[in-house]
C-alpha cells in the first residue's frame, strides 16, 4: 500500500484547471460541432482587367480567414459590392484548408 497521502484540497483544483483548459482548447479547435475549412477572402486593384495581377502588393485587402465557406462567401460579397464603382478592384476566397490538407476528403 502506498504511504504518500494525497491532498485533495490540492488535487480537486488543478483536475478543474486542467479540465478546463481542456474545454477551451477544443473550443478553439472546433466551429459550432463542424470541421473547419478555413477559407481566406481578400482583394486589390488589378492592373488590367485580362489578368490577376495585382497593381500594387502593399495595398492587397486582406479581409480575414473564416471557418466556412458561408461566412467567407458573405464578407466576400459585401466587400466586392462596396467596390463595385471601381472596376479594376476584385476580391478573391481562397480555401486554405484545400491548401492545408490536400488529401482530405472535404479538399475534394
Amino acid at each position: 500500500m502506498n504511504d504518500e497521502a494525497v491532498d485533495v484540497s490540492v488535487k480537486i483544483p488543478q483536475m478543474k484547471r486542467r479540465r478546463r483548459i481542456e474545454q477551451k482548447e477544443k473550443k478553439m479547435t472546433e466551429s459550432g460541432g463542424k470541421k473547419q475549412l478555413l477559407h481566406l477572402v481578400f482583394g486589390g486593384e488589378l492592373e488590367s482587367l485580362d489578368e490577376v495581377q495585382f497593381r500594387d502588393l502593399k495595398d492587397l485587402d486582406i479581409v480575414g480567414i473564416f471557418p466556412d465557406y458561408a461566412s467567407a462567401l458573405t464578407a466576400w460579397k459585401a466587400k466586392a459590392q462596396s467596390t463595385v464603382d471601381n472596376a479594376h478592384m476584385r476580391y478573391f476566397i481562397v480555401h486554405m484548408h484545400r491548401l492545408l490538407d490536400p488529401e482530405s476528403k472535404s479538399a475534394q
